[in-house]
């Protein structure tokens, strides 16, 4: 099974006025994908600052003594707050049991809700955009190291095929972004008629005129050339009658008109969802540059015929030279990642020493990541989390280290002049009411082993790299690479509005069982129960 979240041999403790106290002690687990895992214990076990770790969010005077939290590839006890920002809340999330402690009290949960959901929002369109011109201008720097290198022309016409991705790819997104707005609508109205109709059907439907207004906004909105086509001007006239019907249903009692009608709309959007999508990535290609109009075919062709055009006149030739781009980065990245090898297992004895030396530490350090750093292969979608972190890892245990040996030298000193304080009193036959925490001391030989193990597992993990550099599919690799590049050109146009994130709060407070979410929504967190 594919393995989400791996814990290994974590240990954290808190800096208190009584000293250190260790409040995780070695654990480890794993997390399958689909899998549930809970962690049991008493109260002050160490469940909570386990969970915090994995976020991120653990209290200032925390101290993580050692291990490692793999998601993903990533150390994420290794990782920036900015690459978090990625993570948390989009790929792992904590909900805390007591409302009052998570929300603020004097913000209403409507504003709470939408907020994050706006803010995320935002993040992603910058960090996508930001992703997908940095890989598009670096594939097409490597793309001339390895295919141009000291020919202008092929060069100048490598570097057009990158703009005229870039260029095709911005109306791709355009086209699909639209789709997608009549697809979403549709779905929500088809998904909301069931609960409508039936509450209908008993008289107890609550907001009616809300939600009945809100069934028609989404009928409209689900018209458009690849969803609701043909069908259109019935659905328009069904979903402007919905609100008529209901009025003269309130007089007669009887809502079986309001039924009919949205049973009618429910059966134009069953079918328009139920239609084949069209390839928005090669529509795209063939609007900017073929100069003509789509020709006149059900999507199945269309889509058949606009692939044969974009491989014929352009995809093709493209992903030949992206492979050839993406194999020159990895054969540079492994050039390099021998030569670190070489010195991970070599230059490593100024962090064996029985006492380091700062100097000897960060000079040897120095050396090891300008190789490490050269190991880093550019194009690879998913980053090396332990080139990546190695040197942050390292400076922050060496600084660790050195700083300990004074703070345990003071330490030491304090204890000895609160012991020797006690032990006069006693002699004196005096019983003083209070007693002396034991010293704070760091244990230096745990930090040293921490870095022999970050070296070693560097050594291991190049070892094996190198060892199945043969093995990889490039033509897999440089498709995914497109993926990629195309993920994040949706991601630089997802924009969430205060209308999609209020609709998005709302959907949830519905699914976990509100309810009257629409009143709810407005409420502050002491109103909750």
């Amino acid at each position: 099974m594919e393995k989400k979240l791996q814990v290994r041999d974590l240990r954290i403790s808190f800096r208190t006025t009584n000293g250190k106290v260790q409040a995780v002690r070695g654990i480890d687990f794993d997390l399958n994908k689909g899998e549930t895992l809970a962690i049991v214990g008493e109260s002050g076990s160490g469940k909570s600052v386990t969970s915090k770790a994995i976020l991120g969010i653990q209290a200032g005077n925390s101290i993580t003594e050692s291990g490692e939290i793999i998601y993903d590839g990533k150390d994420l006890l290794k990782i920036t707050e900015e690459d978090f920002h990625k993570i948390r809340g989009d790929k792992i999330a904590m909900i805390f049991q007591d409302p009052m402690s998570s929300l603020n009290p004097i913000v209403k949960i409507g504003k709470q809700l939408t907020e994050a959901t706006i803010l995320k929002g935002k993040i992603k369109q910058r960090e996508s955009k930001k992703a997908f011109n940095s890989y598009l201008n670096k594939l097409n720097e490597i793309m001339i190291a390895a295919i141009a290198p000291s020919d202008k022309a092929l060069a100048d016409k490598l570097t057009k095929k990158c703009m005229d991705f870039d260029k095709f790819e911005c109306l791709h997104i355009k086209l699909e972004a639209e789709y997608l707005k009549a697809f979403d609508a549709a779905s929500e109205a088809y998904d909301m008629i069931d609960d409508l109709a039936l509450e209908l059907k008993k008289n107890v439907i609550k907001d009616a005129l809300y939600r009945l207004g809100k069934l028609s906004l989404l009928c409209s909105d689900s018209c458009h050339e690849y969803v609701v086509d043909s069908d259109k001007d019935r659905l328009l006239s069904l979903a402007s009658s919905l609100k008529p019907l209901f009025q003269e249903g309130r007089k007669s009692n009887s809502f079986s008109s309001v039924v009919a009608a949205m049973e009618e709309i429910k059966d134009i959007l069953g079918k328009a969802i139920a239609l084949e999508q069209p390839n928005f990535f090669r529509m795209g290609y063939y609007l900017q540059f073929s100069g003509k109009q789509l020709p006149d075919l059900d999507i199945k062709a269309l889509n058949e015929y606009l692939l044969k055009y974009i491989n014929d006149n352009f995809m093709l030739d493209f992903l030949a030279d992206a492979q050839k781009a993406l194999q020159f980065s990895a054969a540079k990245s492994y050039e390099a990642m021998a030569k670190a090898l070489e010195h991970l297992k070599a230059d490593v004895s100024a962090f064996k020493a029985e006492s380091l030396d700062r100097s000897d530490c960060m000079a040897a350090l120095s050396s090891l990541t300008a190789l490490i750093k050269a190991a880093i292969d550019p194009l690879a979608i998913v980053k090396d989390s332990l080139s990546f972190t190695f040197y942050t890892s390292m400076k922050e245990e060496v600084d660790r280290y050195f700083a300990a040996i004074g703070k345990n030298a003071r330490n030491q000193k304090r204890y000895d002049r609160q012991k020797a304080r006690y032990d006069r009193l006693t002699a004196k036959g005096r019983q003083p009411d209070y007693t002396i925490a034991q010293p704070d001391i760091i244990d230096l030989e745990l930090i040293k082993l921490n870095m022999a193990h970050m070296i070693d597992r560097l050594s291991e993990h190049y070892t094996s790299l190198l060892a199945h550099k043969n093995e990889r599919d490039y033509r897999k690799e440089t498709v995914a690479a497109i993926d990629y590049l195309m993920d994040n050109a949706n991601g630089t146009v997802a924009k969430v509005t205060n209308s999609i994130a209020r609709d998005k709060a709302l959907k949830l407070m519905e699914e976990v069982g509100i309810d009257e979410p629409r009143k709810r929504f407005n409420q502050y967190p002491f109103e909750f129960s």
